[in-house]
């Protein structure tokens, strides 16, 4: 090996398993908590309701107002919420929405967070923080928003709706696509992505024929945390920087636009990133890794484009500008008329090329 490189493990402790969600309360004294807010979004109040009395006194209740690109005034009122219920710790039971404020709780506090994925997100395996304010996504990396565990139960995954499954896998692969060419990768980075990305072009078919096979949920799952772990060990490019100034400005659903927006950031940085995309082809089998990624997620009935989340051609310049304005790493260079023209094949769902 003579490629020199860095390599920094996060600490972390993961269970994986069917059924541990079981061992949530052993993990809650294990990290010597006593008091813990139970997170979710409106949808999952029940779940976390569940998870909330399967606690017992260890519990202090439930706040389920978690919502996409996590909006300052609902951080706000959830840091609010634990400080006068006395929370020590926060049980984040969901995906994205939900570990993204059990962050922004910590980023202010430094609250332990517990996560427990019901999606492929994989904002659980990342020390990145996200709040969106005045249509505008904020982001940074705080080593204080990391959740402390990590409790992976494939059961969870089960009542995903098969649309959502598809959607959120891609988004975990665009984290490992995106690593694959990160400025601070490693051949283990490299190692774990291709595996991730494998993992779920396989599992992710197979779950939308049979959803409630539990084995496809799993291997689903075990791709979508190598693909986390990636993400949080590397910097992000041009896709995820697109993906949250699309979020924040115009609030697009979070994983399906990363299902859109994938292979077109990719085809725009394939040129310049040779060994990725060779990574790319061993993991896929496909020679146009891009194209194969978008051909894909239509099969399995992921939209087509971004004027099918609510983009218009009215937003695109917004969003170049947004997306231009602070310098960020990238294999190829970037310019607004780059940018213009990678979104508005996205917009209108042509054909991936660049």
């Amino acid at each position: 090996m003579s490629i020199p490189f860095f390599y920094e493990a996060l600490p972390m402790r993961v269970s994986f398993g069917a059924g541990y969600r079981s061992k949530l309360a052993d993990e809650v004294n294990k990290l010597g908590l006593k008091r813990v807010l139970v997170l979710a979004t409106g949808f999952q109040t029940d779940l976390a309701q569940e998870i909330s009395d399967s606690l017992g006194d260890l519990s202090v209740g439930v706040y389920a107002k978690a919502e996409m690109h996590v909006p300052i005034e609902t951080a706000r009122d959830a840091q609010r919420f634990a400080t006068e219920a006395g929370a020590d710790g926060c049980i984040a039971v969901g995906g994205g929405s939900t570990t993204g404020l059990g962050k922004a709780i910590a980023l202010e506090y430094g609250t332990p967070i517990i996560a427990l994925p019901t999606t492929y997100a994989g904002s659980e395996m990342t020390p990145v923080w996200g709040l969106t304010a005045d249509g505008v996504k904020k982001t940074g990396k705080d080593p204080r928003v990391l959740p402390t565990s990590v409790i992976y139960d494939p059961e969870l995954t089960l009542s995903l709706p098969v649309g959502m499954s598809v959607t959120s896998g891609f988004n975990a692969i665009a984290h490992a696509v995106e690593a694959l060419y990160a400025p601070d990768g490693s051949p283990i980075i490299s190692l774990m992505a291709e595996e991730g990305i494998r993992a779920l072009i396989t599992a992710l078919p197979n779950i939308v024929d049979d959803p409630q096979n539990i084995e496809h949920r799993s291997d689903a799952l075990y791709g979508a945390w190598l693909c986390g772990a990636t993400l949080g060990a590397t910097t992000m490019s041009l896709h995820h920087k697109l993906c949250h100034t699309l979020g924040g400005a115009f609030n697009l659903p979070h994983a399906e636009t990363h299902t859109v927006v994938l292979p077109y950031a990719l085809a725009y940085n394939a040129p310049a990133v040779p060994a990725a995309v060779e990574a790319l082809r061993r993991a896929t089998g496909a020679a146009d890794p891009a194209a194969y990624l978008r051909e894909l997620s239509l099969e399995l009935g992921a939209p087509a484009s971004l004027r099918e989340l609510g983009l218009t051609e009215e937003n695109v310049e917004t969003a170049v500008d947004l997306a231009t304005r602070n310098p960020y790493a990238n294999p190829r260079e970037i310019t607004g008329d780059s940018i213009r023209r990678l979104l508005t094949a996205a917009l209108n769902g042509d054909p991936v090329t660049f």
